[in-house]
């Protein structure tokens, strides 16, 4: 299917690895050109060569924390007039209610909340003065279904979850379709960091806590970045403008409910 992007500029957050790298390559397949942005420059820079030499678009590169102001600043700036946004942060770490403070839940609200919406209040302008935009926020499943150890993450991405839901709405007159996917777990590093984590808390190996957490997914696997990262781009393609403020799971059958 020709996703009719080729030629569109996209911002895609931290994507030198996992679910972001995964939308970045889907996209440049689809011929879009990339402004990449992760933390660490050494694995941004590998990634990003990679795209370049496979997919043969322009991409530029931005090391820096997108939830500080001035590395949000810096990445907008090389950014310019972009019609295509992901947004994307790392999760918080798991726990339990008693573990977590103000201070925790701010740091949570930023990453997870204030920087995907600074984003879009950056980007969805000039989007809508273009006539044509789209925007992926990378969320979580646990805005369905909470998980409980990831109290911080299940506040923070319902917080923007409820935001996108009516600000959706208000743009999509104007070409700009906006839309949050779901992911369950992924074989990424957060996967990792999961499963390290029941697997110290549990006093189990590693790959038995992986296998345990894979008997609970009806698609008995963790996903892929590439199929994540395929569904990313038909969100954004010229396909999807009648899908408006939606949530889509992508979690393996994962989380249990009707609707």
């Amino acid at each position: 299917m020709d996703l009719g992007i080729k030629g569109k500029r996209a911002l895609v957050c931290a994507s030198s690895k996992g679910l972001g790298r995964g939308c970045a390559e889907a996209l440049a397949e689809a011929g879009v050109n990339l402004i990449m942005n992760a933390r660490g420059s050494e694995a941004l820079e590998e990634t990003a060569a990679e795209i370049r030499s496979t997919y043969g678009v322009e991409v530029t590169t931005v090391a820096a924390d997108i939830v500080s102001e001035e590395g949000r600043a810096r990445v907008l700036e090389a950014a310019g007039d972009v019609d295509i946004l992901v947004t994307n942060a790392g999760g918080p770490p798991p726990g339990i209610w008693s573990d977590w403070g103000r201070e925790d839940f701010i740091k949570a609200l930023d990453s997870n909340m204030l920087t995907p919406i600074a984003l879009m209040t950056a980007l969805m302008p000039g989007m809508m003065e273009r006539g044509w935009g789209r925007v992926v926020n990378i969320t979580s499943q646990s805005v369905k279904a909470p998980i409980p150890a990831l109290g911080l993450s299940n506040a923070a991405r319902t917080g923007l979850t409820g935001y996108v839901a009516g600000t959706a709405r208000q743009v999509a007159p104007s070409g700009v379709v906006v839309n949050n996917m779901l992911p369950g777990i992924h074989a990424t590093d957060r996967a990792d960091q999961l499963d390290g984590g029941v697997s110290k808390a549990q006093g189990i190996s590693v790959e038995q806590a992986r296998k345990n957490r894979q008997e609970t997914i009806p698609a008995r696997r963790y996903g892929t970045r590439q199929e994540f990262g395929a569904m990313c781009a038909f969100l954004c393609s010229q396909h999807s403008g009648f899908i408006v403020g939606q949530n889509i799971l992508v979690d393996g059958g994962g989380t249990n409910a009707t609707i």
